[in-house]
């Protein structure tokens, strides 16, 4: 009997310990899935989406608070509202708004803690990050170094933006995941439980009201980013066998994983950087253009061309215009720039002094190049010249040029077509606006080159403006070839003669494939006179024969002076020539009088000086 006892006990005691074991690893288990459920980005996400909406809609006499407290709190949830509306437009004060909530809301709400932060991030151990994670590590320690300048400084140290060879051979610009978890390795950022949770908030943010993978990219000092611009698009993915296709064409990047920068002049593939999926690159095109509701972006309307809340300007465009969802965000800079920061090089003090001559001098002057050679801030730089006495009145598309946060005290006005203002009718606006300057952004479609035309005839004293002409005929034939389209001018002769008559001087800008920047000419505009009249001897002519004869020479002439007759001649007086700047033709007399009767007298003496000095006396 008390074996039987002993061993029931056994077998009980037993029992009990395997069923608490199992109970524990059973409830380790269920705790560990909660854990997992609760510590990844999707929950948080949905949490903090669902936490803004209750502070929103929250009742505000909760409590029933006294009238100080319900002010504040009114106060407090307009301003999240504000901000929750504007954080993804490039306001930097309603981003930081919108974080500082979300870091309370985790911290405090979430629970989010030195404990479990590493769930969402592996910090503590390295050989986990993947490049992006090191990559958003990085930036966040070089921007608290260096703000805005943090990601300009990381690529100079390490040289990111060299050339590179590609797996077929061919060379570019590109970034990949490799050499920036190499370069976390080398630095191995040291973080507080507070810096860990700022890049945390940072990665909810971009996915929740952000702008993705660029969210943080967009706000540093580079010239601008773009993304969709590469890889395969969905509807060309859907028409691949892909059954027929190599591993290697199997791992096609995709239209969504195309994250490019615009650096100095290259476009530099950040290959390691991907948007995930199209749904996440189609979110940040629908949202990132919407700064001061420009109107919607559909299938009828499939571009929108809008500035942001910072001045950058943003192009989206989407299928079935074109192959993919794709946006470009072009960034100016509005630091006071002048032409010796700009223009380098030998002898550069050549060109610098001939623009400065130019503008004294009130020549109709057009800054052209491909995109990313710098004619906008060139643009804004030569307008340091212009003379204080005169209003600057400005003609843009979007807003690009900014120009009064450089000279705030001088008298600007910028205006831009809208959809229910036209260019022309804000041509005819800033006519009776007492502006004695006008400036044209960019002369980029037939009826902006009408309204050059214009300024420089009747509206101002001289226009400045850029285009994209490659050759000095290239500018004067796409002029005239926009005359006749826009419907002034019937006779090409005609139209080219209104073109070179207005257009004083050219100033053609370069950008090498290395990035480097340098002015490739600067081109005199010489109208050709007529010289020959036409003849009225046919009057006095008596003889049948020899009045006829009279009036076909003039006749000939006619048409001479309609077909091969030149109506101008160009000149190029600056070049850069192996690496330099040298002085080739000297401008004419007729320019150089010109520009110095517009000159104060001292100018018109130096300009004298400097054009003797660099060309010589005329001949």
């Amino acid at each position: 009997m008390m074996n039987f006892i002993l061993i029931l006990i056994i077998i009980i005691g037993a029992s009990t310990a395997i069923y608490m074991l199992w109970f524990r690893n059973n409830l380790n288990e269920t705790e560990h899935k909660l854990t997992q459920h609760m510590y990844n980005f999707d929950a948080i996400q949905q949490f903090i989406r669902d936490a803004m909406h209750e502070l929103i809609a929250s009742d505000l006499y909760e409590g029933n608070p006294n009238m100080e407290e319900f002010q504040r709190r009114k106060a407090r949830r307009n301003e999240l509202r504000k901000s929750l509306r504007s954080c993804m437009n490039g306001d930097i004060s309603a981003k930081r708004y919108v974080k500082l909530y979300m870091k309370d809301l985790l911290q405090n709400t979430y629970k989010l803690g030195e404990d479990n932060i590493h769930l969402l991030i592996p910090f503590h151990r390295s050989n986990d990050l993947s490049a992006q994670d090191c990559f958003d590590i990085l930036l966040y320690v070089y921007k608290k170094e260096h703000g805005e300048e943090g990601l300009q400084q990381l690529i100079e140290k390490y040289h990111l933006d060299q050339e590179k060879k590609y797996d077929d051979g061919s060379v570019g610009y590109h970034i990949h995941a490799s050499e920036i978890i190499q370069i976390y390795e080398l630095e191995q950022p040291r973080l507080t439980f507070d810096e860990k949770l700022d890049i945390v908030v940072q990665r909810v943010y971009q996915k929740y009201k952000g702008l993705g993978v660029i969210d943080e990219i967009r706000d540093q000092n580079i010239d601008g980013v773009n993304g969709g611009t590469s890889g395969l698009p969905s509807d060309m993915k859907q028409n691949l066998d892909l059954h027929h296709y190599t591993e290697q064409t199997r791992m096609l990047p995709q239209a969504h994983d195309a994250v490019w920068i615009f650096y100095k002049g290259k476009s530099l593939h950040l290959s390691f950087l991907s948007f995930a999926s199209e749904l996440e690159l189609k979110r940040v095109c629908q949202n990132i253009y919407t700064f001061g509701s420009p109107g919607q972006l559909n299938e009828s309307k499939s571009y929108i061309v809008n500035d942001m809340a910072d001045g950058s300007r943003v192009v989206v465009v989407r299928p079935k215009m074109s192959e993919s969802w794709a946006f470009f965000v072009r960034k100016f800079n509005t630091q006071l720039m002048t032409l010796p920061d700009l223009i380098k090089g030998t002898h550069a003090e050549l060109p610098i002094k001939m623009l400065e001559y130019l503008i004294k001098g009130e020549q109709v002057t057009i800054i052209t190049g491909s995109q990313g050679s710098g004619k906008t801030v060139t643009l804004l730089a030569l307008m340091r010249y212009i003379n204080r006495a005169y209003n600057i009145r400005i003609q843009e598309m979007a807003f690009e040029l900014r120009a009064r946060k450089i000279y705030a005290d001088r008298n600007i006005l910028s205006m831009r077509e809208t959809p229910t203002v036209s260019g022309q009718e804000g041509l005819d606006i800033q006519k009776k606006t007492d502006g004695a300057v006008n400036i044209l952004g960019e002369v980029a479609s037939h009826p902006v080159a009408s309204y050059m035309i214009q300024m420089a005839t009747v509206a101002s004293l001289f226009t400045l403006c850029t285009h994209h002409a490659k050759t000095f005929p290239n500018l004067v034939s796409s002029l005239r070839n926009s005359l006749l389209q826009a419907g002034g001018f019937s006779n090409e002769t005609i139209a080219e003669k209104q073109v070179v008559e207005v257009l004083n001087f050219n100033v053609h800008l370069v950008k090498s494939p290395t990035g480097q920047r340098y002015i490739d000419r600067i081109t005199e505009c010489i109208p050709m006179e007529e010289t020959q009249q036409y003849g009225m001897d046919y009057k006095g002519e008596t003889k049948f024969e020899r009045k006829v004869t009279a009036f076909m020479d003039n006749v000939a002439e006619y048409f001479y002076r309609q077909t091969d007759r030149k109506t101008y001649q160009h000149q190029d007086i600056i070049i850069w020539e192996d690496g330099a700047y040298a002085a080739k033709h000297r401008p004419s007399n007729m320019t150089i009088n010109n520009m110095a009767s517009k000159m104060s007298p001292d100018d018109a003496a130096a300009f004298q000086r400097f054009i003797e000095q660099k060309w010589g006396r005329s001949s």
